[in-house]
């Protein structure tokens, strides 16, 4: 099943497996009346329905080759032939407490490094014990990053000229820590802009996380409804 979550400024995201995306838009115009055009850009590709919805893609990886510009109708081949090129990519997923490194290519993972380290909840008791707990947490928060940013420099720095990609997931504080490593400042900067949201990273998340690293998230944005009275206010009646 895919994946859907809701878009702050509206709409919704639906994960689509590249070799599902074609029959996707073509059931999208199926639905919605129709494509009326196709806009395809570099970093972006848009199709506008009959009925006034849009669904439209932020180019994953490399910029969509030209031609680039408007056409009639759904033409989204040039996207489908993009997405559905075999990559391999960097997986990064960190949370604090367990990180799980990896190599993929088209989607299955070839090499990883998966590991788990203690790092004790919060202590809301008050006092030296409180103090003593904190900085205990401190140290184990410490050690899990550290530990964590060796596995992504083990791993993936020896391979990175190989790497079409890298795909980041897990938690903020997480990743900003490994990104102010000096070894994998220049690697993480030039990271896929969308962030996965991952559970505890263990293998089999990372398997799962191969396979959504190379899926294209489609914006849904429905039209508007009507602005007017509605059935039975005031205004009907005069």
């Amino acid at each position: 099943m895919s994946r859907v979550r809701r878009l702050a400024g509206g709409g919704r995201a639906v994960e689509v497996a590249p070799e599902r995306v074609a029959g996707w838009f073509d059931r999208f115009a199926a639905s919605h009346g129709g494509a009326v055009r196709t806009v395809l850009g570099a970093q972006r590709v848009e199709v506008q329905a009959e009925d006034g919805s849009l669904a439209a893609v932020d180019v994953p990886f490399e910029p969509l080759p030209p031609p680039h510009g408007e056409q009639p109708g759904l033409a989204v081949r040039a996207l489908v032939e993009h997405v559905r090129r075999p990559r391999r990519i960097g997986l990064v997923l960190v949370r604090l407490g367990a990180h799980s490194v990896g190599i993929a290519y088209g989607g299955k993972v070839e090499q990883s490094a998966t590991d788990r380290h203690l790092v004790h909840g919060r202590n809301k008791a008050g006092g030296w014990s409180q103090q003593r707990f904190a900085r205990r947490r401190e140290g184990q928060s410490r050690r899990s990053l550290e530990a964590a940013a060796d596995a992504v420099a083990r791993v993936l720095l020896p391979l990175r000229d190989q790497l079409d990609a890298v795909v980041l997931g897990g938690d903020k504080h997480a990743l900003d820590s490994l990104r102010a490593d000096n070894r994998l400042a220049e690697l993480l900067a030039g990271a896929q802009p969308r962030v996965l949201a991952v559970p505890e990273p263990r293998r089999a998340v990372l398997d799962d996380a191969a396979r959504r690293a190379v899926a294209v998230e489609i914006e849904v944005h429905d039209p508007d409804p009507p602005v007017g009275p509605g059935p039975g206010c005031w205004a009907d009646r005069v």
